[in-house]
């Protein structure tokens, strides 16, 4: 039997950089994306309820395989981790002031099967098996970061700002700058997101979750840390 496809294993330079900076660009992916607002960490929170809905779509769509239908072009995968694009809260890449009044998108790669018409099947298969979530958050959107830096950072979350420096570091001596801009809201995000494949006018501080906080010690965990960046300005 063959192995699942694991977007990890098969795309190492998007999902396991160095934990020196590197350049890249980023291709266009196909996500299912829940945005909203509020602290990450506030228990049975809007984050916590997000998370929730992302995850019961994407195991809806990889165990398809076990139902009566499965979408065309279908393959055996493992799910890609959790990523999040932020902004607010005081946010400037190494703090944040006020979690309370964070933005954020939390995202899952889908396999590029997933088409709308998948993307539907999926929701209505959710809202039947469990209808306390709001399957109509979910969006599937489709879009490419273009030119961006990123590194891995290891250790906990809050230990993030030093290794955001180093990134920020590395942008500048390679002549480059920070090609972050900040969204409306999330709603105007999420608009912006579904660029059909293209790059979005707005780009973000983007993390992707290697390890489950909940099962790692805090010194273990990986993040991919991503910043896009542009040309700097004469």
């Amino acid at each position: 039997m063959a192995a699942a496809f694991d977007f990890k294993k098969e795309y190492k330079d998007l999902y396991l950089p160095r934990a020196l900076p590197m350049l890249i660009d980023v291709p266009t992916m196909t996500f299912v994306a829940v945005a909203g607002s509020g602290n990450p960490n506030e228990d049975n929170g809007d984050y916590a309820e997000a998370l929730g809905l992302l995850y019961a779509f994407s195991f809806t769509v990889k165990m398809a395989k076990k139902g009566d239908w499965q979408p065309d072009g279908y393959f055996d995968y493992v799910v890609p981790p959790l990523e999040g694009l932020w902004w607010g809260g005081g946010f400037d890449g190494t703090r944040i002031e006020d979690k309370d009044a964070l933005n954020w998108v939390s995202m899952i790669r889908q396999p590029d099967f997933v088409t709308p018409e998948v993307h539907r099947w999926a929701r209505e298969q959710v809202a039947a098996k469990k209808p306390e979530l709001d399957v109509g958050r979910a969006r599937l959107v489709r879009f490419a970061e273009g030119p961006c830096a990123q590194i891995m950072h290891k250790g906990p979350y809050d230990d993030e700002p030093a290794t955001v420096a180093a990134l920020e570091e590395f942008v500048r001596a390679s002549g480059l700058e920070s090609g972050i801009t900040d969204p409306a809201s999330p709603e105007a995000l999420m608009d912006a997101l579904d660029a059909d494949g293209g790059v979005p006018p707005v780009r973000l501080h983007h993390e992707i979750y290697l390890g489950d906080p909940r099962r790692t010690k805090p010194e273990n965990l990986r993040t991919v840390l991503r910043h896009p960046v542009q040309p700097a300005s004469a």
